[in-house]
This record gives structure tokens, sequence and C-alpha cells, in this order.
């Protein structure tokens, strides 16, 4: 791919991440959570729990800022931690009673909120958009290189 194309296609892709953030975020901060907390809650919602490991492959949250969003719901008393039963080096988050509802106070209205900009495509529009997308980021896991440790000094 020419340079000259991959920075239009960057730029238009970074304006719509932030034209999402900015239409989610401030309705996300309307129930008292901040998106990282939103996406651990939603992520957890209809689950039995899942590992540190599952909630960082699942949700859109690095690892390094995993534990401490955690932390910060823990202390809302909207999740719990466990040892999980069949690893006790790994820890089981659950969504506790008020988690739930909490999960059920939001995910539904959150998706009615961000609903009439996506309504603004056609059936087929978002379909097509939704497989580019996912093209779009297969192409990307697929460039990513591993981080190569024997080369961090």
């Amino acid at each position: 791919m020419p340079k000259e194309t991959v920075l239009p296609v960057l730029r238009e892709l970074v304006r719509c991440y932030q034209a999402f953030e900015r239409l989610s975020a401030s309705n996300i901060r309307s129930f008292g959570l901040t998106p990282p907390q939103f996406d651990i809650i939603v992520t957890l919602g209809n689950t039995q729990g899942l590992s540190f490991k599952e909630l960082g492959e699942r949700s859109l949250i690095t690892k390094g800022t995993l534990t401490g969003v955690i932390d910060r719901l823990v202390e809302k008393r909207l999740v719990q931690c466990a040892l999980c039963r069949t690893d006790a080096r790994s820890k089981i988050v659950r969504l506790t009673a008020s988690g739930e509802r909490m999960f059920e106070k939001i995910f539904v209205p959150h998706l009615e909120h961000c609903r009439p900009a996506f309504a603004a495509l056609t059936p087929a529009a978002r379909s097509q958009l939704a497989s580019r997308l996912a093209e779009l980021r297969n192409a990307l896991e697929s460039a990513a290189q591993p981080c190569d440790e024997s080369a961090v000094a």
C-alpha cells in the first residue's frame, strides 16, 4: 500500500474512534462510571465471572490498566475477586449483586443511546462496515509483531 493512502485511512480511523468516544463517554459518565469501568461491567454481564486474562482479551482495557480498574470496581462493590478453583495462581472476577443491577441498568440504555448514530446507516451499510472493520482488525493483528524481549536492554 503506497504511503499516501495510509495516512488518510489512519486519520479517519482515529477520528471515528474519537467521535465514538465523545458519544459514548458522556452517557457512561452519567451512570457514575468511567469508560473502562463500564467496559468491565458489560464484559462480565451475563457471565459466571472471568479470569484477569479473559477480561484482558475480551475487554478494551490494557493489562497495565486492568488491575486498577478492577480495584476501583471492588471499592464500589460492583465486582468481587475470588481464587480460581482450578488454578490458585489465577483470580476470577465476578459481578456482585450490585454489579448485576448496574449491568441491567446501563447495558440496554447505553445501546439505545448509541443507536441513532448507527441508524444513519442502512442495514446493508452496517453489515458491510462490520465486515470491513473485521478485515482491518485481522490485517492489523497479522502485522503486529510480538515483542522480542531479547531486543529490550
